[in-house]
């Protein structure tokens, strides 16, 4: 096995790590003991990941002298349900397990949302861990604490805010991701670059592309994205754990990692979930820099660039739908407070601001998103 990176979170909440590094997962069992985790464990997971994980991932605990059981779920964002939040409850019931036992997430960010919450809620809270398999959830959702469900009119309405005990991220799982999913979990990637971290946006720049299809698209001289993507998880994970760090519950600088996100929510709900996360957020990202052109918030030089490392890694970049169709949905979002939304708006390539803007505002900015006359 190779070393680990080993990244701590702060948070006031909880402290935690994050360790990144290949062949990790048989380890599993005895990085929670070393935690003094013990007695019953539940690994709950999707129907795609499972199979591939599920008994690497229950050996490793039973071994380590953890009683585990597991809960698999079907793939997908409609799983993040009150009633596969309920059926998960009743498991967990059924179970008897106590707060002296624990969860572990094995999958993407569906999987890390839904055993969070369930986490956060059972009993009043009681310990859990987070595998991510996807890299979307290696770089974003299985840290920060972040735990949520969905309503049928919006997404992640029911949720809290309840940090894992650890991050087990076995960059080995990332080489069997499918091509889209691969290509998703790139877009948190580039909104945290553009967010903070000018640096990672040039290696972004000279790594290998990827077109529609899953091929790569080499070019002399650039770097293989498999070659770079442990240096592209630490950068991510170690510029959310110091966000974290200073703002834990989303009242401040924290929002700016919802980059793209408020339109981006808006079109996966509209596309009834047929769009995966990070397909959406990097539409919504798009759109938010053409908004912010059109407002002379970003120039034209920096908004083409966002946009064409989008499309460098296959992303889409134009939204499918109208500025109508999405405004209603917008409206519902929990970024909302006294009749303003908290929009991330990009100034350059690695400054953002949060901005109110009142519900006339967003409407303008949707537009220019979507490409309208304004």
């Amino acid at each position: 096995m190779k070393k680990s990176l080993v990244i701590p979170v702060h948070t006031p909440s909880a402290d935690y790590e994050v360790k990144v590094g290949s062949g990790l997962l048989p380890t599993l069992g005895d990085e929670m003991k070393k935690l003094g985790l013990k007695g019953k464990c539940v690994v709950v997971s999707g129907e795609n990941v499972f199979p591939l994980y599920g008994e690497t991932v229950l050996k490793s605990l039973r071994e380590a002298g953890f009683e585990a059981d597991s809960i698999v779920f079907p793939a997908g964002e409609k799983t993040k349900s009150l009633a596969c939040y309920g059926e998960l409850m009743n498991f967990l019931t059924d179970r008897k397990l106590s707060r002296s036992d624990c969860l572990v997430a094995l999958g993407g960010g569906v999987a890390g949302d839904l055993t969070g919450f369930a986490a956060a809620t059972y009993q009043r809270g009681i310990a859990f861990v987070q595998v991510p398999t996807t890299l979307l959830s290696a770089v974003d959702s299985s840290v920060g604490g972040k735990t949520a469900v969905n309503l049928p009119a919006a997404k992640n309405q029911v949720g809290a805010f309840y940090q894992p005990r650890l991050v087990l991220c076995d960059t080995d799982t990332l080489s069997t991701l499918p091509e889209r999913e691969l290509r998703a979990g790139m877009a948190e990637v580039i909104k945290d670059a553009v967010i903070a971290d000018p640096d990672l946006f040039d290696l972004l720049q000279h790594t290998e592309g990827m077109n529609p299809e899953g091929e790569p698209e080499e070019q002399a001289g650039e770097e293989k994205l498999f070659d770079v993507l442990p240096e592209i998880i630490e950068a991510c994970v170690r510029m959310k754990a110091e966000i974290v760090e200073e703002d834990e519950r989303d009242l401040g600088r924290r929002r700016l990692l919802n980059l793209g996100h408020s339109f981006g929510h808006a079109i996966e709900q509209r596309s009834g979930y047929t769009l995966l996360h990070g397909e959406a957020v990097a539409i919504g990202t798009a759109m938010i820099c053409r908004a912010a052109v059109q407002i002379g918030r970003l120039d034209e030089i920096s908004c083409e660039a966002i946009i064409e490392l989008l499309q460098h890694f296959g992303l889409p970049t134009e939204c499918p739908y109208s500025a109508e169709e999405l405004f209603s949905i917008l409206l519902l979002d929990k970024k909302i407070a006294d009749g303003k939304m908290n929009l991330v708006l990009p100034k350059s390539i690695g400054w953002c601001e949060t901005v109110p803007v009142s519900q006339d505002e967003l409407w303008t900015l949707l537009q220019a998103g979507c490409g309208e006359a304004v």
